[in-house]
């Protein structure tokens, strides 16, 4: 049931960050940013082909733990990446604070709520697919 609840709440946090102007291949990014930092490779797996499916590019994604040294991000894109990095790293309120002050200048309020959300959510989702053991199996079809 509470998995349930958690499924619900990201399509609704999916559903809020679409109305607010964040396109599916930077919701996956952010996903996959999370996830990567996270060690989940359940998520990985899922996000990836949910990111390539959209329209992202193998060469980003292979680049993507190291975006801060690529020029293959969008300022919007680095914005929300920093972002999650900081939501998913809490304690840390010097990252923080840098990540909302760059966010401010690419991104709009709703944006910003939406990033959040959808990092919160990812982490959620990490930590029962990593507790959960959830495995990662290979399939017939690719992505």
């Amino acid at each position: 049931m509470a998995y349930h609840a958690l499924v619900q709440t990201a399509e609704a946090v999916r559903t809020t960050a679409a109305a607010a102007g964040l396109d599916r291949i930077l919701v996956e990014l952010v996903n996959l940013r999370v996830s990567q930092i996270n060690g989940c490779a359940y998520c990985l797996d899922v996000h990836t082909r949910a990111a390539l499916r959209a329209g992202e590019t193998t060469r980003r994604l292979g680049v993507l733990a190291a975006w801060r040294d690529t020029e293959l991000f969008t300022a919007r894109e680095r914005a929300a990446l920093a972002l999650a990095e900081a939501t998913t790293a809490p304690a840390d309120v010097l990252a923080q604070e840098r990540a909302y002050d760059t966010a401010r200048g690419s991104l709009n309020d709703d944006e910003i709520s939406a990033v959040i959300w959808v990092a919160i959510t990812i982490n959620a989702f990490n930590r029962v697919s990593i507790l959960s053991r959830h495995p990662v199996r290979e399939t017939a079809a690719r992505p």
